[in-house]
């Protein structure tokens, strides 16, 4: 079925990273950068351009837009999402993407910055990569793989069923979503209009990867209060709040519970950003586990450890507060079999092994989920992201999309 068919999605994938969609965590919008928009402007042009003229771009963000169904069938409708955004981590603006044709197995130096280098030793996949073609950021950027490798498997799979009429499928949605780096993705996402009834997000890592599980996730806020007093007269009457926070963070340990120290299935409590005043410090938490109640223990032991530091510093205070982000998407996914079921069978019609993986991490799969959208997440063929050494290989990108277009057609046959 591919044999004759011209993949479009290295092209539009150089296309897309050129432009600058860092998302902004400290920003109050939505979405937290307008400049992401200019991105989705261009995705409803073409999607206009193929003949999917319902493709809108909201307020907030989302691109909505559907492939009509083409069979006599009723068939469940699908969704696929990707997300607009990269991350705020790296720099994204003035992306150069560059292709290394028939890469050799060696180590890829970045002309830029030549003291950027993708080894190889640091990056095993790329043993596995020789003889394809990759792509890498110039080396003052990151490239924007993720997760824009899966917005143009997307739309390479949408340009294959506007010029295959014969390949049958059922009413596909697409929803291109701002601001998942920053965890708002589907903050205003409108699921009644977009009116689908299973969902696959398109953010995944090497090639076969299908992950149906991921972290649950809560925030935490922890705010210490001291007192202020005129430093040349503070003798007995000041508590200097940062001393306090500091004393709390260097009480917390680094062999255990953190992101530098965990892996596999180990959960984690990982700061992610301090400000204060010596009257005032508050330190952001987020805590991972595959396994939620653990949020609620972490949380705990949080209040405890912060209990520990205030009695060193008689007077001061110290308060906390829990968010929830997003739960284990596979609490959901366990109720609906057949969506997982069917990813698999088009990875193997794509000639593809599937690798079942948990990923430790999140997408917007794993709110919507819990939104009313089962939505597991399939391999894209980003890796190293969210840093100046990130890269994708096109023959995954072009993998990725024989899945789907595979998986669209195994919904319909199966009806």
């Amino acid at each position: 079925m591919f044999n004759e068919y011209r993949f479009t999605v290295a092209d539009r994938f150089m296309r897309y990273v050129k432009i600058d969609t860092r998302s902004d965590p400290q920003s109050a919008t939505f979405p937290s950068t307008e400049k992401q928009k200019e991105l989705s402007r261009l995705l409803v042009n073409e999607l206009h351009a193929m003949g999917i003229t319902d493709a809108v771009l909201d307020e907030y963000g989302y691109v909505y837009a559907t492939l009509t169904s083409n069979t006599g069938k009723a068939t469940p409708v699908i969704c696929f999402c990707s997300h607009v955004d990269t991350s705020p981590d790296c720099s994204g603006e003035g992306v150069k993407p560059l292709l290394h044709q028939n890469y050799d197995g060696s180590d890829i130096v970045l002309p830029d910055d030549p003291g950027q280098v993708i080894r190889v030793a640091d990056h095993p996949y790329l043993k596995k990569k020789i003889g394809e073609d990759i792509i890498t950021a110039s080396g003052t950027t990151l490239l924007g793989a993720d997760d824009k490798s899966g917005i143009a498997v997307i739309m390479d799979m949408l340009h294959f069923f506007t010029t295959h009429p014969e390949a049958k499928h059922g009413n596909i949605k697409i929803l291109f979503t701002p601001d998942e780096e920053i965890g708002r993705g589907v903050d205003k996402v409108d699921v009644k209009k977009l009116g689908a009834d299973f969902g696959y997000t398109l953010d995944g890592g090497e090639r076969g990867m299908f992950e149906d599980e991921t972290f649950s996730a809560d925030s935490v806020t922890v705010t210490f209060t001291g007192v202020s007093a005129h430093p040349g007269y503070a003798k007995g009457k000041m508590i200097n709040a940062i001393k306090v926070a500091s004393a709390f963070l260097e009480s917390l340990p680094s062999d255990r519970l953190c992101p530098e120290a965990t892996g596999g299935r180990e959960g984690f409590v990982h700061p992610v950003h301090i400000n204060g005043i010596a009257e005032n410090v508050s330190i952001e938490f987020i805590l991972r586990d595959f396994d939620t109640s653990r949020l609620e223990e972490y949380a705990t032991w949080l209040k405890r450890k912060a209990g520990e530091i205030l009695t060193r510093f008689n007077g001061a205070k110290a308060s906390l507060e829990v968010k929830e982000q997003y739960r284990n998407m596979k609490e959901i996914l366990n109720q609906y079999p057949k969506v997982g079921e069917y990813a698999i069978a088009a990875m193997k019609r794509a000639g593809i092994q599937p690798v079942l993986s948990s990923a430790r991490g999140g997408t917007d799969g794993s709110r919507l989920s819990f939104m009313g959208l089962p939505c597991p997440n399939l391999f894209t063929g980003e890796m190293a992201f969210h840093g100046k050494h990130e890269y994708v290989s096109v023959q995954d990108m072009q993998k990725s999309v024989e899945t789907l277009v595979h998986l669209a057609m195994i919904w319909e046959e199966r009806g």
